[in-house]
């Protein structure tokens, strides 16, 4: 396959990808209009900050998997990404520690106020008076808005630290999260104002979605004590800056980010932000999964993400339906034989039966298989016995559902 990497990658991943016959172009400058240029002929192309807008998807002319090597998914055009046919994938919960210390250490830096010292220091100007006013972490409450792995890498870290962690009780949680929360010692309130009523700290641990743009607006922060203080290490549009920009002036808030609206998308560039040069911000440069072992970490699993789907299966895919589709299912149990399926998708077909889903799994060690088929109306039972009449179909189960 020609694989496209717009962004650094180990030397060694792309030896063992060329070693298996591929061909690997690592372009790190690429941007969204010179991407343009570079995806014809590309079949999987590999992006970290890189932005992959409409246009892309309407250029390419081989491209099947798109892989984001990291968690977020906002920089890709996924409505695009599907209409094209393109799988989108992605690599969660790599970076998560890596992430969680980057906040741990701004939390750490507003107390310390460790920017300001050692630019001072660099000054020449020693200020301990000045410096030796810091409340310290131990019995503060943190408040996490988002218990994924982030947000409850973070927990765990701050418990450490003697600061006591509450987040919302939300429903849908699985086992393993209530159980890693009850490990960290997070304490569950009902409602985001129960929270952030409580808070010293407030740490953003969300995706970026309609639900999530400008979460922290002038409603969230009037639900905050005047001083708190607000880290955020996951998008910049979490944030509403101008409400943010008002607090920090008139209630004596405090803020540690690492990502900003309107954030450079290269590593490189001018950058002028009110927020970011405001006295009472510490800030960083969407750094928080920059980590080596993050890194390694993101390049294993992008490497099993290409090997995966150079054989026929696309893993950790964020663009695929997942719920059931379809009105009616059908389970054809039926010989391994060449063309079989094409047999019963073409009596379908001639029925004007549309397939929404389809999975054939193939028995271990019989030449035989289960074909579920969801199908847009329901199969009624002529139809159903002229697919029992194919030659190589042992038998056909019909499921309408209700």
């Amino acid at each position: 396959m020609n694989l496209l990497f717009a962004d650094v990658v180990p030397g060694a991943h792309v030896a063992r990808l060329r070693d298996a016959g591929h061909t690997c172009t690592v372009d790190p400058g690429l941007g969204p209009d010179t991407l343009l240029d570079a995806i014809e002929g590309t079949e999987v192309l590999v992006v970290r900050s890189t932005r992959v807008p409409a246009p892309v998807f309407a250029r390419a002319d081989a491209l099947g998997l798109v892989i984001r090597a990291g968690a977020g998914t906002n920089t890709i055009d996924l409505e695009a990404a599907s209409a094209a046919g393109v799988f989108v994938s992605n690599v969660p919960g790599m970076n998560a520690i890596a992430v969680a210390e980057l906040a741990m250490g701004l939390i750490l830096s507003l107390d310390r106020r460790i920017p300001e010292s050692v630019a001072d220091l660099r000054a020449g100007k020693w200020r301990k008076n000045e410096y030796s006013r810091a409340d310290g972490l131990a019995g503060k409450t943190l408040g996490v808005v988002g218990l994924g792995e982030i947000g409850l890498a973070v927990a765990e870290r701050a418990g450490a630290f003697g600061i006591d962690v509450v987040a919302v009780q939300r429903a849908g949680r699985s086992n393993a999260i209530t159980k890693r929360a009850a490990d960290a010692g997070i304490r569950f309130v009902a409602s985001d104002a129960d929270m952030l009523s409580q808070a010293d700290i407030v740490s953003l641990h969300v995706p970026l979605n309609d639900e999530t743009r400008d979460l922290v607006d002038e409603d969230f922060l009037a639900m905050c004590r005047d001083g708190t203080w607000i880290i955020n290490t996951s998008r910049g549009e979490v944030v509403d800056e101008d409400a943010l920009l008002v607090a920090l002036d008139e209630r004596g808030m405090r803020a540690g980010l690492d990502v900003f609206k309107d954030e450079p998308a290269s590593g490189e560039a001018p950058f002028t932000s009110r927020l970011a040069a405001h006295p009472s911000v510490v800030g960083t440069h969407h750094i928080g999964a920059s980590t080596e072992q993050a890194q390694k970490a993101i390049a294993d699993n992008v490497l099993a993400i290409i090997e995966a789907y150079a054989q026929g299966v696309v893993t950790n895919c964020v663009n695929l339906e997942t719920r059931p589709l379809g009105t009616c299912s059908l389970v054809v149990r039926h010989r391994d034989r060449v063309g079989i399926l094409s047999e019963v998708l073409a009596v379908l077909r001639s029925a004007e039966v549309n397939v929404a889903q389809m999975d054939n799994r193939i028995f271990r060690g019989a030449p035989t298989a289960v074909a579920t088929i969801r199908v847009s109306r329901h199969v009624d039972d002529h139809l159903a016995d002229e697919l029992r009449g194919l030659h190589d179909v042992l038998a056909v189960t019909v499921n309408k559902e209700e």
